[in-house]
C-alpha cells in the first residue's frame, strides 16, 4: 500500500543553525513576525533572533502574548497584530506552544473566521512563510503538520491539522534548549517519547516512521536521565533535540494513539503541562495495549537493551515497560495526586474527558482495539 511522508520544507541542524539559515530567511521576505513567549523573551533567546535579523537587514515586530498553553483568543490576538504590522513571514521561537501559535497566527492571515471554526476540517491555503526554532526538545512542532490549541468556550483542546502548516524552514541548534529548566527537560523529553513510541505501535506506523521512532526511542532513554541531572551536558542536548525532531517526523506521518488521546481533556480540564500529562498516563496506557502488539512492544525492549535479543516479544514488551517506569520515576514524573489534582473533581469530568478523547480520534489509531469504557478504566487506574 502506498503512503505519504512529508517533512518540513527545509531544515538546518547542529551548531549555529540560525546563522547558517540567513540566505534562506532573507528568501521569505522584509519583515518577521516573531511569535514567542515571555519566558523566552526574558531569557535574552529572542534578543539572539532579532540580532541575527538586525544584522540581515530583516525587519521585525515581537509578538511575545503565549502565556502557557495557546488559545483561541491569543490567536486572534496574533493574527490582528500580524496584519497591523504589514508583516511579510512570521518566525516562531520557544516550546510547543509559540511554535504551535506560529503556525495558526500564519493560517489565519488568510483564513476567514475564528481558528474553532476549523476543528475536524483541514486547514489549507497559501499561507506565508513559517519558520520554526524550538527551544525545548520534545513538543517536535517544528516537523509536523498539527497545531493544538483550546477553545477556550468549550474548554477542548482542539488538534488542527493540515499540510500547509508544515514550516517553510525548520532551525534546530541545541544552544537554545541549553537553559530549560529541569521540569521543563523531562515533561518536553518524556513527550518526545511518547510520540516515538505511539508512532511505533500506531495503526498508521510504516517502514520511513519506523526507523525515525526507533532512532529517537533509542536516543531519549539513553539521553535524557544525562540531561535531566545535568542541563549543560551539551552532547546531551543534542542528543535530545534530535530525538525530538525525528519523534516529531514520525507523528507527522503515523500519528499519534491512545496516551495523547487521553492527556490532551486532562490539560484542557486540568491545566496540565502537554508533556507532563503524557507522562502521567504512558504506563498505563501502555500496559493496557501492550498485548496488542507484543512484537512491536518487545521490539523497542531489546533496541533499548531492556531485553537480550533472545527474549521472547511478550517478555521483551513486559522488560520495556519496567525500563519507562523507571525513566518516569529518574524524570520525578508526579502521579495526578501528587500534582494537585482533586479525585471528585476528576471523577465528576471523567466521562466527558474520555469523550473528548475518542473524538478526537487519536484512541482509534491504537494497535488494539479501544472503546469508551477502555479508557475509562485507564483513567481510574491513575488513582
Amino acid at each position: 500500500m502506498a503512503y505519504e511522508f512529508s517533512l518540513p520544507g527545509r531544515t538546518i541542524i547542529g551548531d549555529c543553525a540560525l546563522e547558517a539559515s540567513e540566505n534562506l530567511i532573507k528568501t521569505f521576505g522584509k519583515k518577521a513576525f516573531i511569535v514567542s513567549g515571555k519566558n523566552v523573551t526574558k531569557m535574552g533567546t529572542v534578543k539572539v533572533l532579532t540580532d541575527c535579523l538586525d544584522n540581515w537587514g530583516i525587519g521585525y515586530e515581537v509578538f511575545n502574548e503565549i502565556i502557557g498553553e495557546p488559545t483561541d483568543l491569543m490567536i486572534e490576538s496574533g493574527t490582528k497584530a500580524y496584519k497591523n504590522a504589514e508583516c511579510d513571514f512570521c518566525i516562531a521561537i520557544g516550546g510547543g506552544s509559540p511554535l504551535d501559535s506560529g503556525k495558526a497566527i500564519a493560517a489565519m492571515t488568510k483564513l476567514e473566521g475564528s481558528i474553532s471554526d476549523y476543528l475536524g476540517k483541514t486547514l489549507e491555503g497559501d499561507f506565508p512563510p513559517l519558520v520554526l526554532i524550538p527551544t525545548t526538545a520534545g513538543t517536535g512542532s517544528e516537523a509536523t503538520k498539527f497545531t493544538v490549541i483550546t477553545d477556550s468556550k468549550k474548554n477542548v483542546k482542539m488538534l488542527l491539522k493540515g499540510e500547509a502548516l508544515l514550516p517553510d524552514l525548520a532551525v534546530i541548534d541545541s544552544k537554545f534548549s541549553m537553559t530549560a529548566p529541569k521540569s521543563v527537560t523531562a515533561a518536553t523529553g518524556m513527550d518526545a517519547l511518547t510520540h516515538a513510541v505511539e508512532a511505533y505501535t500506531s495503526r498508521k506506523a510504516n517502514s520511513l516512521t519506523d526507523t525515525f521512532a526507533l532512532s529517537a526511542i533509542k536516543r531519549i532513554f539513553e539521553y535524557l536521565p544525562l540531561v535531566y541531572k545535568n542541563g549543560e551536558d551539551k552532547k546531551a542536548r543534542e542528543e535530545m533535540a534530535i530525538a525530538a525532531y525525528e519523534a516529531g517526523v514520525c507523528i507527522n506521518n503515523s500519528s499519534v494513539t491512545l496516551v495523547h488521546g487521553m492527556s490532551r481533556p486532562i490539560g484542557a480540564n486540568f491545566h496540565v503541562a502537554h508533556g507532563i500529562s503524557n507522562a502521567m498516563l504512558i504506563k498505563e496506557c501502555l500496559s493496557y495495549v501492550l498485548d496488542g502488539s507484543y512484537e512491536r512492544f518487545g521490539t523497542i525492549g531489546r533496541a533499548i537493551n531492556a531485553a537480550e535479543e533472545n527474549k521472547c516479544d511478550k517478555e521483551a514488551a513486559e522488560a520495556f515497560l519496567e525500563k519507562l517506569t523507571e525513566l518516569c520515576k529518574i524524570c520525578e514524573i508526579p502521579t495526578l495526586k501528587e500534582y494537585g489534582i482533586n479525585k471528585e473533581d476528576f471523577d465528576k469530568l471523567v466521562d466527558k474527558m474520555a469523550q473528548d478523547a475518542i473524538n478526537s480520534g487519536s484512541p482509534s489509531n491504537t494497535i488494539k482495539n479501544v472503546t469508551k469504557e477502555d479508557l475509562l478504566t485507564i483513567y481510574s487506574r491513575l488513582w
